[in-house]
């Protein structure tokens, strides 16, 4: 079984996201989607509200599976007899910098691969902190992410009138 892991902070999910989890799922038998959680990083939403989040996004894949991790990617990829690591990019920067990631990863652990996706043309400018930066100043999100989350973002501003 081809086991690949789309792993992220995502927070929040995009519709960036969700496409890459769909285009990614049609090409391994299993792909999870590992939400980092990284108690360093100020997240907005907790794990397993992302989590739960992904769950219910994803839910008509059959063969994704969401899951919270915390550490080395490739320690995650190893518990999870994963060969893949699946990295969607937006730009030649996101190239520069997810090549020295993929790199590492595999001078660490040698049996894993990754591959890049690259974004569609119109979720190329969009990134979860741009959802977060709109979102704060009271800003249209609704192009940017599923309609299932966006009351979800604005309650987490303190901003009311938007339905889940």
């Amino acid at each position: 079984m081809k086991r690949a892991i789309y792993p992220g902070s995502f927070d929040p999910v995009t519709l960036g996201h969700l496409d890459v989890i769909a285009r990614a799922s049609r090409l391994v038998d299993e792909l999870v989607v590992g939400v980092l959680n990284n108690s360093a990083k100020n997240a907005l939403f907790s794990a397993q509200e992302r989590v739960n989040m992904l769950k219910e996004l994803t839910s008509q894949f059959t063969n994704v599976k969401v899951d919270a991790f915390d550490g080395l990617l490739v320690d995650y990829a190893k518990r999870t007899n994963a060969a893949m690591i699946v990295r969607g990019l937006r730009a030649v920067t996101d190239f520069e910098y997810e090549l020295q990631i993929a790199q590492t990863n595999h001078e660490i652990y040698a049996d894993i691969e990754t591959i890049f996706l690259t974004t569609r043309l119109e979720y190329a400018y969009l990134s979860s902190t741009i959802v977060k930066e709109v979102a704060s100043y009271g800003g249209d999100i609704s192009r940017f992410v599923p309609p299932q989350i966006v009351g979800q973002v604005y309650a987490k501003y303190g901003i009311e009138g938007f339905e889940k």
